[in-house]
């Protein structure tokens, strides 16, 4: 905070860090904070997005940026006409991808953009079934067209079939063309993406605004736990582990399944007996979509998969058949959160009068209709169509390699999207020319120089937020989602009272639990979290699951209400608090602490050992 202003340092005020002084050219000029455009950046509120990006973007992987905050600004803005706010601005500053919400606050434009959208959002409401179903064809349908593309090395000559067949166009040109159908197939899935999403957010917050208002003490748990007990595909990936981890058992494989070794060293000790040979039948099975699966939310090139990466599910296979052998029930206690659900509804609603009983009742089935695409739908795009986005550009970078223009598949991952259609265009004329490409020395220096200003970035961080707060953080999306609250800003700004000794927070998962921390920097860790701990990180990620069957409570830096961590804590029966904004750097593994989720206040009883 300025020292003068209740305020957060401008994007101009703020240096490049040391040895990325140039950073600014690797991006598109629209994303980066320029000189022309202070006046407006200085009057916003920008607050990081390490949701979905927790580390500095190379600059081909700021084309997420692009596409994420175009499909949400189209949807909000133009299609559905949301009447409160606007799309989400976006900058990229030191590496790092920010945000702010654009409002609406003029009250006649506000109704007139209410009358909009209720004509607009009430026609999907009312064909919800019919119209999402359509959504899952259309992303289905641009994932396995993305999965078409290829990028073959150009040989000596094109295909005698080019004369043959008269096509009278090289091969070629299939880069070219093949580079943009990627990009637009992207670009046209985040749009589908946020067709279903804002609409999935405001059919709840309808809902949340009218218990708030009909019943002035209720807590935004109780009304969240009022659409628990969903039965959505994103609980299918960890389903499948359970479901090997059962067979397992039955196979008697426990012991080959958890023995500590790599996961490919497994396979092969399974290999060798007819049950080991039948259980890796069904892996196989398993796979294909279900382990399509980032190990975080798939926004950047580095990220693997359950697939790339095996080990990954082999460790929640390996707890989960422990667990079971040992006579434990590692289901979701889904009967039980509708069972709590139904007997919360049911109290609540005996309080209002008929005409409110009728309104409640079409609200609560709106938000339950509408409630699972916005955990659904990850797995549609953040995981399944990034999963093929990013083989086919590393693809792309093989393609680079095999033409002599790059040393290494991961240098295409420096040049922005835009560049590299030039690079594409430039090795693609002069092979047809019969010269060398170019560009290959420029580039060459360009990609070392870029390896080093993003090694600096990535080892700066990220601050919390730039520019100047509202007095009150209003906008839905920020609080329900990223967890951005009054509150958490005030401590960002350091003006808020702080008790050394907790952690506040929003709540997530009811109930309250006692025990040790175990506090996890990257998904890497989460084989490292025992039966019993707290799980302390910065965000989670759907494909933490396994370590939510295991973990007894969960604290978060990041996160709202409606974040994913919030949800599936309420579907695991898991006490949460999320959004906290420091929880990794003030809590240690081994700490004890109580974690209340029905009040979003983290207590620490003991130090680490």
């Amino acid at each position: 905070m300025t020292e003068n202003e209740r305020r957060f340092p401008f994007f101009h005020e703020v240096p490049a860090p040391e040895g990325a002084e140039n950073w600014k050219s690797m991006y598109p000029y629209y994303l980066v904070p320029g000189a022309e455009r202070r006046e407006e950046e200085d009057s916003g509120f920008w607050f990081a997005d390490t949701m979905h990006w927790s580390r500095g973007v190379h600059p081909f992987d700021s084309i997420g940026a692009e596409a994420v905050y175009l499909g949400a600004g189209q949807n909000s803005t133009r299609i559905f006409v949301l009447p409160t706010s606007l799309g989400l601005d976006v900058r990229v500053m030191n590496g790092y991808v920010y945000i702010r919400p654009i409002a609406v606050t003029d009250p006649e434009e506000i109704g007139r953009r209410a009358e909009l959208f209720q004509e607009r959002a009430g026609y999907y409401y009312a064909n919800w079934d019919e119209l999402y179903a359509k959504w899952k064809t259309k992303v289905t349908d641009a994932v396995e067209r993305m999965r078409t593309i290829a990028f073959p090395p150009l040989g000596e000559l094109d295909p005698i079939e080019v004369v043959t067949e008269a096509r009278g166009v090289s091969t070629s040109w299939d880069i070219i063309a093949n580079y943009h159908r990627l990009i637009d197939d992207f670009f046209v899935i985040w749009q589908h993406h946020f067709e279903f999403l804002n609409l999935g957010y405001g059919g709840y917050i309808v809902f949340f605004q009218f218990c708030k208002q009909a019943f002035p003490q209720i807590s935004d748990q109780e009304i969240a736990r009022m659409v628990a007990g969903v039965d959505v595909v994103a609980f299918r990936p960890d389903e499948e582990l359970r479901r090997l981890a059962a067979l397992a058992v039955e196979l008697d494989l426990v012991g080959e399944v958890s023995d500590a070794r790599d996961a490919g060293e497994t396979f092969a000790v399974l290999e060798g007996t007819d049950t080991g040979r039948r259980w890796l039948a069904e892996y196989e099975t398993s796979k294909n979509p279900w382990f399509d699966y980032f190990a975080e939310y798939g926004f950047t090139n580095d990220q693997e998969t359950w697939i790339s990466d095996p080990n990954i599910p082999m460790q929640g296979i390996s707890r989960y058949a422990q667990r079971i052998a040992n006579g434990e029930d590692v289901s979701r206690p889904i009967e039980r959160l509708r069972s709590e659900r139904d007997q919360l509804v049911s109290e609540y609603r005996d309080l209002l009068s008929p005409a409110e009983q009728a309104q409640f009742d079409e609200l609560l089935g709106l938000s339950r209709t509408v409630f699972p695409f916005i955990e659904e739908h990850n797995i549609y795009v953040e995981h399944w169509a990034h999963s093929v986005f990013w083989e086919k550009a590393k693809e792309l970078g093989d393609f680079l390699v095999a033409a002599g223009f790059t040393d290494a598949r991961d240098d295409m991952f420096y040049m922005n999207r835009f560049e590299l259609d030039e690079v594409l265009a430039d090795v693609v004329q002069s092979w047809a020319i019969g010269v060398p490409a170019r560009g290959k020395q420029r580039w060459a220096a360009l990609i070392e120089e870029r390896k080093g200003m993003v090694a600096a970035l990535l080892a700066q961080g990220a601050p919390p937020a730039y520019g100047v707060p509202p007095v009150e953080v209003t906008d839905p999306f920020a609080v329900m989602n990223y967890g951005v609250t009054t509150e958490r800003v005030e401590d960002w700004l350091g003006s808020a009272e702080s008790d050394g000794s907790a952690l506040s927070g929003i709540p997530g998962g009811p109930g309250v639990y006692e025990g040790p921390v175990r506090v996890l920097k990257t998904e890497k860790d989460v084989a490292t979290i025992q039966p019993g701990e707290v799980l302390v990180a910065a965000i989670t990620a759907p494909s933490w699951a396994a370590a939510f069957s295991v973990a007894a409570a969960v604290v978060t830096d990041i996160g709202g209400m409606m974040s994913h961590a919030s949800i599936v804590c309420r579907e695991y029966g898991i006490p949460a608090v999320v959004g906290t904004g420091f929880a990794t750097a003030r809590l240690k593994t081994g700490q004890r602490v109580r974690v209340d989720g029905d009040t979003g206040v983290v207590t620490i009883l003991e130090e680490a050992s």
